[in-house]
């Protein structure tokens, strides 16, 4: 599993904008969260569907960002702050998983391709690279393929998410989490 990619910096107050392209389409782009200044994300946690059989599923549903200041030591033993962006409806909150040295660098979204009249779930699952070399997989689900890696951050990390998020669409096929953009900081 290689997760070699191009780097980027736009001179921004943050360095860049990390995306993949095998995000979905439904549903809207919700607001842009960032950690706090001077923190970068080291964790992260899903909110996740699991598989419920015949019925609508929606997998993956959101994406939580672990911000810390990597000068006070560890990643999993210091306070840390929260930030998300739009969040689905459905399923319960994983286990935060840490980077066991520096923070997200870059990442991976597995989604599934359309299903025409069969269910629909968009997002699946997420992988991210640390700046200290490990790649961590989240507990989403397996449904479709993963995507091609984002770009690395070239500034210290990952420091901000927006997601695409569709509404509960009543009686018609729900997919909740599409896409995700992240954010990197210097």
């Amino acid at each position: 599993m290689s997760a070699e990619s191009p780097e980027c910096s736009n001179g921004q107050a943050y360095a860049c904008q990390l995306t993949v392209s095998n995000g979905r389409t439904w549903g809207i782009w919700g607001f842009k969260d960032m950690c706090p200044s001077g923190t970068f994300a080291s964790g992260f946690s899903l909110k996740v569907q699991r598989p419920i059989g015949a019925g609508d599923a929606t997998a993956l549903n959101g994406i939580r960002l672990h911000c810390v200041d990597l000068s006070k030591g560890p990643s999993d033993s210091q306070e840390n702050t929260t930030i998300e962006s739009d969040v689905g409806n459905w399923g319960e909150w994983t286990d935060i998983q840490w980077c066991h040295s520096g923070v997200l660098k870059s990442f991976q979204l597995r989604v599934e391709s359309p299903q025409g009249n069969g269910d629909d779930t968009a997002a699946n699952n997420i992988r991210f690279t640390c700046t200290g070399g490990d790649v961590l997989e989240g507990n989403g689900t397996n449904r479709g393929n993963w995507g091609k890696w984002s770009p690395k951050c070239l500034g210290k990390g990952i420091c901000g998410i927006q997601t695409r998020v569709e509404p509960p669409q009543g009686s018609g096929d729900d997919t909740a989490l599409n896409d995700v953009r992240m954010f990197c900081c210097d």
